[in-house]
């Protein structure tokens, strides 16, 4: 199926949220420098203060930018106001961006990868009866639609050996889900696994059940860095900039979780420190697994072609024209 290119009709339909990334209460700025914004992929969870690292210590202002920070709202929101023009940068699930991209053709890209591993999962509480994929059938699922949880299951489900069709995906907020967990109002929610942490101070006690979709499919990478294929074409030097201070931050980060979770609290004031942390505690062999040699951002080709072909294999690629080149640009991210 030939992909339409509809980035224009794009632009006027986001037009209503363009104010999620101006004038935000928590968006930052490095305040000297070529402007440069960019997207958190969720929010300002402790999984998301590499930027702040970044900022805080200088990197972006030692690289000639003035860096805005703005918590984004998942992967396809994210995807579509870097397309739209309304961010210079974002991150995003891989693996959903992918799948996004095969569905609509965005002049997006990926320039380096946060995480070497996929984060998504899905979450339960001990006692729900869910502690495997096969439970999972006939259970009712809170997450937003369209999120990365949501848009990656068919090929979780599959890979798993259940029927995506016999899951049933409840819509609802984000800054809800951990609530309705709680409630019993749905048996499990889409998140991210370190947001294990944030689910169990929910729960007052009672402890998490991780579904990794990582278990199951070990060659999916997690978040990925993304710009706008005209950024990559017309200011490369920017790119590899942004990119490189940013990867700093993030080492740093994992370096020192608990340094980074106090810099978030500086930045975001309604920041748990002692939750942030224990998010970075588990993120940290997602940015660099131990059995990773690689450094910090790179993409390995074979890596993506490997990716490439499990969904494809899933049937989660919608275009036959669809082609990787496009949307990875290998000669600008870190190298394996």
């Amino acid at each position: 199926m030939r992909l339409r290119r509809s980035v224009a009709a794009l632009v006027v339909a986001m037009g209503l949220l363009v104010s999620a990334c101006g004038g935000n209460p928590d968006s930052t700025s490095g305040n000297k420098g070529e402007k440069v914004s960019y997207l958190t992929s969720f929010g300002t969870f402790g999984r998301e203060a590499y930027a702040y690292v970044a900022l805080e210590k200088g990197y972006f202002r030692a690289a000639g930018l003035d860096v805005t920070i703005t918590p984004g709202s998942g992967t396809v929101d994210v995807m579509k106001l870097v397309a739209g023009g309304q961010a210079d940068y974002g991150v995003g699930d891989f693996t959903a961006f992918l799948i996004t991209s095969s569905k609509q053709h965005l002049p997006v890209t990926t320039v380096g990868m946060i995480h070497q591993r996929s984060l998504a999962a899905i979450v339960a509480l001990e006692g729900s009866g869910i502690n495997k994929a096969g439970d999972l059938v006939g259970k009712k699922i809170g997450d937003q639609p369209g999120s990365t949880n949501q848009v990656m299951f068919p090929v979780y489900a599959k890979a798993s050996g259940i029927d995506p069709k016999s899951v049933q995906f409840v819509p609802a907020a984000p800054p809800a889900l951990p609530a309705l967990l709680v409630s019993g109002q749905v048996n499990g929610i889409g998140q991210f696994v370190v947001g294990k942490p944030t689910i169990e101070k929910a729960a007052k006690g009672k402890k998490a059940v991780v579904l990794p979709y990582g278990d199951v499919l070990p060659d999916l990478y997690g978040n990925a860095l993304l710009t706008r294929q005209d950024v990559v074409k017309e200011n490369p030097e920017q790119v590899k900039k942004f990119t490189t201070a940013l990867l700093k931050g993030l080492a740093d980060t994992i370096a020192d979780p608990s340094a980074a979770a106090d810099i978030l609290k500086k930045y975001v004031p309604e920041t748990d420190v002692a939750v942030a942390t224990a998010e970075l505690q588990i993120m940290r062999d997602y940015v660099k697994p131990p059995s990773y040699t690689g450094p910090i951002g790179a993409i390995q080709r074979e890596k993506v072609s490997t990716v490439e072909a499990t969904l494809d294999t899933a049937d989660a690629l919608e275009s036959d024209l669809f082609n990787i080149g496009d949307y990875v640009s290998f000669d600008l991210a870190p190298k394996a």
